[in-house]
């Protein structure tokens, strides 16, 4: 596993739990956007590597103080030995929470084969016609909708979730976020909100939607998913 970071504790980002978060390192996508962009590209080395061993050092001494185990990025189904890696968490107790942009379903699928992880959160950066756009790339489309499915039939919670940009996504952009997972349990509008580390510095002066507008886009989701909450 490439690990870039830890974070020892959140009460924010498994939704109910007290966890810890794992940061893993490379991702496929490239978005200007993303507020870890050291941890998107390998080869730049800009991350400060952390062992396993030391991880599972961590978590085995956190046992009955935590709940969960995110593991974030970078984009995680991309680490080849990501399924050793979560049945050593799993052996200590924890529940595993994995975030992903969606684009390696194989990874999706044979996680949840063995039944590994507990929780799916799966980004949707954009209505189809604008993904490459937005995570700065050619993006497998096909990929990402085989995805949706397999999160959303996973049998495990879930969310979807989008990071909404002013003069980047409209609302008619959102319905369409809400129309590729159509009949999802729950479809998350998160507010951007620029911060000093971006991959682009040419979204430190960009905003979200106000939030009237989020609100009236989340109750029009609504008509396509079971929930929609703005965060």
């Amino acid at each position: 596993m490439l690990i870039g970071g830890l974070q020892k504790f959140t009460l924010l980002d498994y939704p109910g739990k007290v966890a810890g978060i794992v940061f893993t390192v490379g991702c496929n996508f490239v978005c200007g956007f993303c507020h870890n962009p050291e941890l998107v590209k390998v080869e730049e080395k800009k991350y400060q590597k952390i062992f396993e061993e030391e991880i599972l050092e961590f978590l085995k001494s956190r046992q009955g103080l935590l709940e969960g185990v995110v593991i974030t990025g970078g984009e995680p189904t991309l680490q080849s030995d990501l399924p050793d890696f979560v049945r050593k968490i799993k052996e200590f107790g924890f529940l595993i929470k994995v975030d992903t942009n969606g684009t390696n379903p194989e990874m999706i699928e044979k996680m949840n084969q063995e039944k590994l992880v507990d929780f799916w959160a799966m980004d949707i950066k954009a209505p189809l016609g604008k993904y490459a756009k937005i995570a700065g790339c050619p993006v497998n489309l096909e990929a990402l909708k085989k995805s949706i499915d397999l999160v959303k039939n996973s049998g495990v919670d879930y969310e979807f979730r989008s990071t909404i940009i002013q003069g980047w996504h409209t609302l008619d952009d959102i319905a369409e976020m809400a129309r590729m997972v159509d009949g999802a349990k729950i479809f998350v509008l998160q507010k951007f909100i620029p911060r000093k580390r971006l991959v682009s510095a040419d979204f430190l002066n960009k905003t979200s939607l106000s939030d009237a507008d989020l609100r009236q886009a989340a109750k029009e989701c609504e008509k396509l998913v079971k929930k929609c909450e703005v965060r």
